[in-house]
């Protein structure tokens, strides 16, 4: 695929907002995915925004020059516009240098990053970096940000995060964890539906852009207010609360989508697609899970009466292939934020892929399907005597940044032995962790309003 050129035409124009909404959120997807245009959009983006921060100084430079005298000649005026112009540039330079931090009292350090790639950002993203009030988004990773009251705030991407003052910042969306000494007591955290008020701990914050907030105390306590500043409530230790200002649409049965036929021999087959199926299971809950937007998997190494074990279940419809003529097999995830738990709190964590080999369990529906009656399941996990592992692979702290592909020859082989048109694939996670609030890891399901579902590809 020919790479597009760093002065691709499409960064100026979703600057100035003059893409579609469907090109744009095209456009977008294609600048996570590239490296190179990520990186000619971001310089752009400093020198957009810096040349509109610097919008009133420049033409001042103009006003200030003295007028040329009447008899000197038309090359002292081509001198002076040449002079003026130098200026300017040298002016754009020095902000940019800056990488736009307007004036204004340095609030924080970014004391430490990981694995990290940034994305519209308004702030310098380098280590060590001295950062003003303004915005960090990061794509992948993680990345500390020590404040000047002495409080250190954790990202993890996918976030953005604003900075207010040295005693505020605002999560826009994400996840953030919070260590608060003594001398910032009074810290605050707003996120669109709630303001978390530190008094001397430490939490994390998730929150949806569309309103979803989740708070963890992990030690110390917080308070809870509504964004007008009203009280909510006290949390203490070990206590969790979640608000959805209902915001938030309801998932949905998406449209039934057909296969898709790729000019280089690739057939595309989603969940979506004939009497494909979607869903996750949890152990000792009854909550129907069918038409969450989310596949959510967990282990946990904690005692049995505290493990949240999660497994995800993916059915796809294979009756319009042969499948003793598949050749190749891939499987693609979308991973998503799960908004519960804290990617800080567990290691680069590794997943399998099994196949369920008895297709007598290949009935379940949606909306019936509990732990304890999944296919191939047992109280313990997967049964191997009805599964077969496939294929593995691993998401590092701070996520996966962007889809993920998993292949191998396992997966073609266990395709190639179907018998009755559909095959069940079970995701497990065999990273463990040892802390309550550990991350849950999430992948977009068919009925996410935006991102691609479980995708089987075959040729």
């Amino acid at each position: 695929m020919k790479r597009p050129s760093p002065s691709d035409p499409r960064i100026q124009r979703s600057l100035e907002g003059m893409l579609s909404p469907e090109e744009e959120q095209a456009f977008q997807a294609e600048v996570v995915r590239d490296p190179a245009l990520r990186a000619s959009y971001v310089d752009q983006l400093w020198l957009h925004a810096t040349l509109r921060a610097e919008a009133d100084r420049l033409p001042r430079l103009l006003e200030d020059l003295p007028e040329a005298p009447p008899a000197r000649s038309a090359l002292f005026v081509r001198l002076a516009w040449a002079a003026s112009l130098a200026a300017c540039v040298a002016l754009v330079l020095v902000a940019l240098s800056r990488r736009s931090d307007p004036a204004g009292p340095v609030v924080a350090t970014l004391a430490r990053t990981e694995n990290a790639t940034w994305a519209g950002s308004t702030l310098p993203t380098a280590e060590r970096s001295e950062l003003r009030r303004g915005t960090l988004s990061l794509l992948q990773g993680i990345a500390t940000v020590r404040f000047a009251s002495g409080a250190e705030v954790t990202i993890e991407a996918p976030t953005t995060l604003e900075l207010l003052d040295a005693m505020h910042c605002r999560l826009v969306e994400g996840s953030v964890t919070a260590d608060v000494p003594e001398s910032a007591h009074g810290f605050t955290i707003d996120t669109p539906d709630l303001k978390v008020v530190d008094l001397g701990t430490r939490f994390g914050v998730t929150a949806g852009a569309a309103g979803d907030s989740h708070v963890f105390v992990f030690e110390g306590e917080v308070t809870l207010n509504k964004p007008d500043g009203e009280k909510l409530r006290h949390l203490t230790e070990g206590r969790t609360f979640h608000v959805n200002s209902g915001m938030v649409a309801p998932s949905r049965e998406p449209s039934r989508l057909t296969q898709e036929q790729t000019p280089d021999g690739w057939t595309a087959i989603p969940t979506s697609f004939g009497r494909g199926q979607d869903t996750f299971v949890r152990r000792g809950f009854e909550k129907d899970e069918g038409a969450a937007p989310l596949l959510m998997v967990k282990h946990s190494d904690l005692p049995l009466s505290r493990k949240n074990e999660r497994r995800a279940f993916l059915t796809f419809d294979l009756s319009a292939v042969r499948p003793r003529e598949i050749q190749n097999a891939e499987l693609v995830l979308d991973p998503e934020p799960s908004g519960l738990g804290f990617s800080a709190m567990v290691p680069d964590s590794h997943f399998a892929v099994y196949g369920v080999t008895d297709e007598t369990g290949e009935t379940w529906t949606e909306r019936e399907l509990r732990w304890e009656t999944a296919p191939a399941m047992s109280d313990a996990g997967l049964d191997p005597a009805l599964t077969r592992r496939l294929a593995e692979f691993s998401i590092p702290r701070g996520g996966a940044g962007g889809s993920l592909t998993v292949r191998g020859d396992a997966l073609a082989e266990f395709l190639r032995e179907d018998t009755n048109g559909r095959v069940t694939l079970v995701l497990v996670r065999e990273t463990g962790e040892t802390d309550p609030s550990g991350l849950v890891h999430a992948f977009a399901s068919k009925e996410h309003p935006s991102a691609r579902p479980p995708t089987l590809r075959i040729r």
